[in-house]
C-alpha cells in the first residue's frame, strides 16, 4: 500500500513539474484526467496481471468513458507518467512506457498487424510525444527522444533524437535544427509538413523558413554594426518587438 501512494506522490509532483497551469494538489488531484487515466490503470494492470482480464478490460473501458483516454489494461507503463490533456491518447495493449515520459492529447501507440505478439511501440526513458501524433508497430522510441506534434511515426527513433512530419523523419544537422525553430518563432508548425522533394508546396515554405532565417540573421547583424557606428546608437537599433 506504501508503494501505491508513492507512486501518486510522483504522478502528482510530475504534474507541477511539467505543467505550469497546475496551481495546488487539490486541483491536481481532482481535475486532471490523465492522473485520474494512469491510477485507474494501474488498477486494471493489477486485474490483468492477476488474470481476471475481464474486470481488468470494464475497469479499462470506464477509465476511458470517464477521462477520454483509453489504456489496455495490459499495456506497460512506468513511473512518472504523465499524460497532459489527454483527450483521444489511446495506448495498445502491447505497448511500453519507460518512466518520466509525457504523452499529450491525440497520441496514439497503435498496432500494424492484427497478429498476436508484440504489435506496438516501447518508449524509453524520458520520452515526449507532442499533440496529435501516431507511433505504430513494435518499433522503439530512445530515451530522451521527442516527437513533434501530428507526426505519424513508424521507424525506431534513436536516443536524444527529434522526429517530425508525415511520415516522420530525423530532424539531423544545424540547419534542419534551425529551420523547425525558425517555423516556431514565425507562428506555425512544421511538424505536418512533408519533407518529400516532390512535394513543391513543402518545398516552397522550407525556402521561405531558410530564407526568412537568413534575413533575420542579416537584420541582427546590420543592426549591431550601425549601433557600434554611431554612439548611444545600441538602444535606438534594437530590435522592436513585431519585426522589420
Amino acid at each position: 500500500m506504501a508503494s501505491v501512494f508513492q507512486q501518486l506522490r510522483e504522478d502528482i509532483a510530475s504534474v507541477f513539474e511539467r505543467d505550469p497551469a497546475a496551481r495546488t494538489t487539490f486541483e491536481v488531484l481532482t481535475c486532471y484526467p490523465g492522473l485520474h487515466a494512469i491510477v485507474l490503470y494501474r488498477l486494471a494492470h493489477a486485474l490483468w496481471l492477476s488474470d481476471l482480464k475481464w474486470l481488468g478490460r470494464l475497469v479499462s473501458h470506464i477509465t476511458r468513458w470517464l477521462t477520454g483516454i483509453e489504456i489496455h489494461p495490459g499495456a506497460s507503463i512506468g513511473r512518472r507518467v504523465f499524460i497532459d490533456h489527454g483527450m483521444g491518447v489511446v495506448i495498445g495493449e502491447t505497448a511500453e512506457i519507460g518512466d518520466d515520459c509525457t504523452l499529450y492529447h491525440g497520441v496514439t501507440l497503435g498496432g500494424t498487424s492484427w497478429t498476436g505478439g508484440k504489435r506496438h511501440p516501447t518508449l524509453r526513458a524520458g520520452v515526449v510525444i507532442g499533440a496529435g501524433a501516431k507511433v505504430l508497430g513494435p518499433i522503439v522510441v530512445g530515451a530522451g527522444a521527442r516527437i513533434g506534434s501530428n507526426a505519424v511515426v513508424v521507424k525506431d527513433v534513436p536516443a536524444g533524437a527529434t522526429a517530425v512530419g508525415i511520415p516522420a523523419r530525423i530532424i539531423e544537422g544545424t540547419a534542419a535544427q534551425a529551420r523547425e525553430a525558425q517555423a516556431a518563432r514565425l507562428g506555425f508548425s512544421a511538424y505536418a509538413v512533408s519533407a518529400s522533394d516532390d512535394d513543391p508546396v513543402a518545398l516552397a515554405i522550407r525556402g521561405l523558413t531558410d530564407h526568412t532565417g537568413a534575413i533575420d540573421a542579416e537584420l541582427v547583424a546590420l543592426r549591431a554594426r550601425l549601433a557600434a557606428l554611431e554612439p548611444g546608437g545600441a538602444a535606438d537599433m534594437a530590435p522592436r518587438q513585431g519585426g522589420g
